[in-house]
């Protein structure tokens, strides 16, 4: 099982996440994308989609149009884990 990260690992892996931001009231992290027209917003959602899939952690995440919003959150480890920091990692070199 994963566990949940806290403390000093807590706050150095979300520094390392620099466009990404707590969401409020949940121990998880969000990050919006703006994209020029639906058509690459859903290629990224695919390319999110392969990569989600290959490391077997799946982010909540909403499209309307070009934009795009991504939810991480560990659920079995009660929030955020470093499968969430690995994730987004991956998830910004795709932007």
């Amino acid at each position: 099982m994963t566990a949940k990260l806290a403390g000093k690992a807590r706050s150095d892996a979300l520094a390392s996440l620099k466009e990404w931001k707590e969401v409020p009231g949940r121990d998880a992290i969000r990050r919006s994308f703006k994209f020029a027209d639906f058509n690459q917003a859903w290629g990224f959602m695919t390319r999110v989609a392969l990569a989600a899939e290959k490391a077997d952690h799946h982010p909540e995440w909403s499209n309307v149009y070009s934009k795009v919003e991504i939810v991480l959150s560990t659920h079995d480890a009660g929030g955020v884990s470093d499968k969430d920091v690995a994730l987004a990692k991956v998830i910004d070199s795709l932007a």
